[in-house]
């Protein structure tokens, strides 16, 4: 799902209701909770949409096709997007790769409609499809958190991965444009915010988080901080993006109410956590920290680094992926952010 907000379409007797929804500017979910949820209302988590048209038309655009090029593309969804670059390319020219069967077998129906044939393969995308490789362009339509290894050994040299890419601090995704050199190493800039559902082996399961804090405050270390909410970023502001860099293997929500604000950082390696307590009109925050790692530490100390930098935008920062793992940099790929992204999502 690409930026913006979706749009539940649903009832087979509203024809105009439904082409309103699918030429509007929206992402639209099209499958809930990996399809089992049924019904016309929404479900509990988005698993496959209709991404925003002005999103796909500038995800195109950044790709860069030209005549004779041969792509892969990372989850079909609808098939509009294998669609569109096998009406540019020709249908022998585009591979998709959709993880759901169902998803995949509607999508192959409506591109036969449309008389398109571009091959769509029911499969694990981070596998990429490598009996059509070398690809010249891999376009990624899943936010990822690792970059699996598959795409740029099936990537010829020269050739561009675009893809979305972001941390499990929070659910936003920057957009990527990696080149593949003649060494396997892929690198490039990140060229602005999107956000899409995650590659299934790669999105964060909350439910992992329940037996952290068995009793609030409990045991935790208690302390303050004049870093008010605000300093943490919007979830689209640099900030929240490098906070993410800077403190990898850590979860982050906000819990609002009337009478407080409650900043919550989780560790996905240990147990880990951490909680900025502000309440309105106070000057300092209360914060708690529990565990061997000190999270709060981190997240404040994240801030300090953007802030002494400059507090550097999204399209500064670049990323580097090798078989050890991806590394974000500033700049310039030997300015390294932060400690390498873990490689357990692989």
């Amino acid at each position: 799902m690409a930026t913006g907000r979706s749009t539940p379409v649903s009832g087979t007797d509203n024809p105009e209701g439904w082409e309103q929804a699918a030429y509007a500017n929206v992402p639209l979910v099209t499958q809930w909770d990996d399809g089992q949820h049924t019904g016309t209302e929404p479900g509990t988590v988005p698993t496959s949409s209709a991404s925003m048209p002005s999103v796909v038309a500038a995800m195109l655009r950044d790709l860069g096709v030209s005549d004779g090029m041969r792509v892969l593309e990372i989850g079909t969804g609808t098939g509009w997007n294998a669609g569109l670059l096998a009406h540019r390319l020709g249908s022998g020219n585009v591979v998709s790769v959709e993880i759901d069967a169902v998803m995949a077998e509607h999508a192959r129906g409506a591109l036969t409609r449309a008389g398109l044939t571009p091959e769509v393969v029911r499969g694990d995308g981070g596998d990429g499809w490598p009996d059509k490789a070398p690809y010249d362009r891999v376009i990624v339509t899943a936010g990822v958190r690792a970059v699996p290894p598959r795409w740029l050994e099936q990537t010829r040299p020269g050739g561009i991965i675009l893809a979305p890419w972001g941390t499990h601090y929070s659910d936003q995704d920057a957009l990527v444009r990696l080149t593949v050199e003649e060494d396997g190493r892929a690198t490039g800039p990140f060229l602005r915010m999107v956000e899409f559902m995650k590659l299934r082996d790669q999105r964060l399961d909350w439910n992992r988080f329940r037996e952290h804090v068995p009793e609030f405050p409990g045991d935790a270390d208690m302390s303050s901080t004049t870093v008010a909410l605000s300093d943490l970023g919007d979830r689209y502001e640099p900030v929240r993006f490098v906070t993410g860099l800077r403190v990898p293997d850590c979860a982050h929500v906000v819990n609002r109410s009337e009478a407080e604000d409650k900043a919550w950082f989780f560790d996905l390696t240990t147990r880990s956590w951490a909680a900025a307590v502000f309440r309105p009109g106070e000057p300092e925050a209360t914060v708690y920290q529990s565990g061997p790692r000190r999270l709060w530490d981190e997240v404040e100390a994240a801030y300090r680094w953007w802030t002494a930098r400059g507090e550097p935008g999204h399209s500064r920062f670049g990323l580097t992926v090798t078989a050890e793992g991806d590394r974000v940099w500033l700049d310039d790929p030997a300015e390294d952010v932060g400690a390498p992204q873990p490689t357990d999502l692989r």
